[in-house]
């Protein structure tokens, strides 16, 4: 379908041309049409859809007939990384609209996003632990908003948001329309949507699994090679943009100091850095300043560059959900890309598990050449880093992951009971 069928504003198109999309997604295609009939629309989408657009198009429509320079759209999602993506989008989509927007997230000041919204922002791009943190000031309300988008539910569902995007309703005119994006559909965003929305139209499009355009393989390895075989690998991979994944911080801090002294571009995006230093490391990865990103699943939902040719899982995911997350950040607009991921013996259930979701058994992979049989003294990431030749941004500031509140009980892992209920469907 073309955006024009769609009946869009004349500005939005020549916007969405000149961003050189001719034809819809098939998450846009089902729910453009019922965002702008007033509905509220539950989506279900991997990333990497175009489901940004699929929201902000039809948003930006029904804000050009109504009051300006005053609150009436309001986007909520779980990190600043996704806000300042879903900004970019806007920015690009909006051009020539004069629509103002704010983003308001946490490890910034509050004046600036005060500001914002005093000065007539029409739409705002929130975390809800900073949104909840003004409203309780008292700084500004909701009494205006027409329209809530809750951006990757499910993620802020394990970020341990679901009270706070409750009492984020309870600010909201009675009369207002909701929006609700998800990769996933666990049971507890399944009562919100009972609870909160009204008659939805639900759009599903390919739910749980990566999108199609990734080739999948496993490159089985000892823990203690791992360093070594990213090495291996990456002389393969070439002048590709890689995105590699650890499970903690530190890791991810110190194996990308570990990348610059092997001659390599790379950067850290870890929760250790302030707001102005994760930035820096986005930008700096998007323009190919780094051609090699080191992050934690931070990054697994905030990072859209679309020219991300190989996502590496030096650790394995916690959950089938985070390796979908994490795969969607290649293979995105219709390109093609590469996911790969190192598995210990430890891990055999966690790909088995991965495999049922997406349905085919994955690849096992060798590298030629490389030498198996070495055992380095201890895992070379957990080694400290050298002190030179580091492009990442110190670590300093507030932590990254200040928004962020535990989840009851914690992140679900493949082996916890209710886990294996989920992954096993």
């Amino acid at each position: 379908m073309s955006f024009q069928s769609l009946g869009l504003d004349p500005r939005l198109l020549q916007n969405v041309a000149k961003q050189g999309y001719a034809v819809t997604t098939p998450i846009q295609k089902q729910a453009i049409p019922a965002i702008l009939a007033g509905r509220d629309v539950v989506g279900l989408a991997q990333t990497g859809t175009g489901k940004t657009a699929a929201f902000v198009l039809p948003l930006l429509h029904r804000l050009m007939s109504g009051p300006r320079h005053q609150l009436r759209a309001l986007i909520v999602g779980p990190t600043r990384e996704l806000a300042e993506q879903t900004k970019d989008v806007l920015i690009k989509l909006g051009e020539h609209t004069s629509f103002r927007h704010v983003t308001i997230y946490g490890g910034v000041g509050q004046q600036p996003q005060i500001n914002g919204i005093r000065q007539g922002a029409e739409i705002a791009i929130a975390c809800p632990g900073r949104l909840l943190d003004l409203l309780g000031q008292g700084k500004f309300n909701l009494n205006r908003v027409e329209c809530l988008v809750l951006d990757e539910a499910d993620r802020m569902f394990d970020m341990g948001f679901l009270p706070d995007i409750r009492k984020i309703l309870q600010r909201l005119p009675a009369k207002r329309q909701i929006l609700l994006f998800s990769a996933t559909m666990p049971d507890e965003i399944r009562a919100l949507v009972h609870d909160i929305l009204h008659d939805p139209v639900t759009v599903q499009i390919a739910h749980s699994k990566p999108a199609a355009t990734v080739d999948h393989a496993l490159y089985p390895v000892e823990q203690t090679q791992k360093t070594a075989m990213l090495l291996a690998l990456l002389k393969n991979i070439g002048a590709g943009s890689v995105l590699v994944f650890t499970r903690t911080k530190h890791r991810a801090k110190r194996l990308a100091a570990q990348l610059c002294a092997s001659g390599y571009r790379a950067a850290s995006l870890q929760g250790n850095l302030s707001q102005r230093q994760r930035q820096a490391a986005l930008d700096g990865f998007k323009s190919g300043q780094h051609q090699i990103l080191v992050a934690t699943d931070l990054a697994a939902r905030g990072i859209d560059v679309e020219a991300i040719t190989h996502v590496i899982n030096y650790d394995m995911p916690a959950t089938v959900d985070d390796y979908t997350h994490r795969i969607g950040r290649t293979g995105r607009a219709a390109k093609t890309g590469d996911a790969f991921t190192f598995t210990t013996h430890e891990d055999e259930s966690s790909v088995r598990a991965i495999e049922r979701v997406m349905g085919f058994k994955i690849e096992r992979r060798r590298i030629e050449g490389f030498d198996y049989s070495a055992k380095p003294a201890a895992p070379a990431a957990h080694a400290p880093g050298p002190r030179r030749a580091h492009s990442s941004p110190k670590p300093g500031g507030k932590p990254g992951g200040q928004n962020r509140k535990p989840h009851p009980g914690g992140t679900r892992s493949f082996g916890s009971p209710k886990a294996k209920r989920r992954f096993s469907r």
